[in-house]
C-alpha cells in the first residue's frame, strides 16, 4: 500500500472518531438542555459546579488532552506511515486502539467502553435535573476532547511530532491481512 492510502486512513480515523464523539454530543445535549427548564435548588447548583470542574479536568484534560487525543493522532500518524488495507478500512477502531494494539491497550479500550456503557445506562434512570447536570458535564468533556484531538491533528499535519505512545505491537512485521479466526 502506498502513503496516499495511509493518509486517507489517518484522516478517516480522526474524522470517524470526530463523528462518533459528535454524535454522542448530539444525542446527550437535549437532556442537558432539558435540565435548564426547571429551577435548581442550591445543592443541585453546587453539584453542577463540582461536576463541571470534575468533568472538564477529569474527562477533558486528563482523559482526552493527556491520553486519548494524542494517542489517537499518534496512531493515525502511524497508520499513515504503515498502511495496511484493513487497518485503513477500520481506521476509527484502529485509532481508538481496538485493533493492532498491544494486549494492554485493547483491554483498556474495551474496559473504558464497557464502563461508559454502564454509566450511560445508569444515568438514563436519573430524574431531571440530575440527569441533565450529569449530561452537561459529559457534553463539556466530549467537546473538550474533540477540540484536543483536532489540535493534535493540526499539529501533526503541520509537521510537529506527536510524542505519545502508539501502543502498536512490536516484534515482527505487520500483518498484511486480517488475522484468521
Amino acid at each position: 500500500m502506498n502513503k496516499f492510502w495511509g493518509r486517507v486512513g489517518a484522516l478517516w480515523g480522526v474524522l470517524g472518531l470526530t463523528a462518533l464523539l459528535g454524535w454522542a454530543v448530539y444525542r446527550v445535549y437535549p437532556f442537558a438542555l432539558e435540565a435548564t427548564h426547571e429551577p435548581w435548588r442550591w445543592y443541585e447548583m453546587a453539584f453542577f459546579v463540582f461536576w463541571m470542574v470534575f468533568m472538564l479536568y477529569g474527562e477533558g484534560y486528563k482523559g482526552f488532552q493527556k491520553g486519548f487525543s494524542p494517542r489517537v493522532v499518534a496512531r493515525a500518524a502511524h497508520l499513515s506511515q504503515n498502511p495496511v488495507w484493513w487497518h485503513i478500512l477500520l481506521a476509527p477502531l484502529y485509532c481508538m486502539g481496538y485493533i493492532h494494539a498491544t494486549r494492554k491497550r485493547r483491554i483498556v479500550a474495551l474496559s473504558v467502553t464497557t464502563g461508559i456503557i454502564v454509566l450511560i445506562v445508569a444515568v438514563h434512570w436519573l430524574p431531571q435535573p440530575w440527569r441533565g447536570i450529569v449530561d452537561m458535564g459529559v457534553v463539556s468533556g466530549l467537546i473538550y476532547g474533540i477540540g484536543a484531538m483536532w489540535v493534535y491533528a493540526i499539529h501533526a499535519l503541520i509537521g510537529h511530532e506527536i510524542n505519545h505512545p502508539t501502543d502498536v505491537p512490536t516484534g515482527g512485521s505487520m500483518p498484511l491481512s486480517p488475522p484468521s479466526a
